[in-house]
């Protein structure tokens, strides 16, 4: 990956914290390794990063084995990705307040700036 990253990923709030220090030590790896790879490619491939439709909204995409892990982030200012809360996919389909919470906190995000 690039030594010079391209983008840079801060957290807001507790919520992202919340799911990732619960994850398995393998799946932390695979969930650093992923935003590494966020952060440094000049064309992040759609299997690890996302635009989630009708929103402006991405999910950082993660698998590991048969589970997959969503984390949910947006832009601000161009290159920086705000990274606000993650869970595990259990259904073909994103669940809607999964959806809804991450807006909420997108919101208290722009509110608190």
């Amino acid at each position: 990956m690039s030594a010079h990253p391209l983008r840079r990923i801060v957290i807001y709030g507790n919520e992202f914290w919340d799911f990732y220090n619960k994850l398995p030590e393998k799946v932390k790896l695979r969930v650093d390794w992923t935003l590494d790879l966020v952060r440094s490619v000049e064309v992040i491939p759609e299997k690890y990063f996302k635009h989630i439709e009708s929103t402006d909204l991405y999910e950082v995409r993660v698998i590991s084995g048969s589970n997959i892990y969503r984390i949910f982030c947006f832009f601000d200012k161009g290159k920086l990705i705000v990274l606000i809360n993650g869970f595990q996919k259990k259904t073909q389909k994103t669940p809607k307040n999964e959806i809804e919470r991450a807006l909420r906190l997108k919101k208290q995000y722009y509110d608190q700036k």
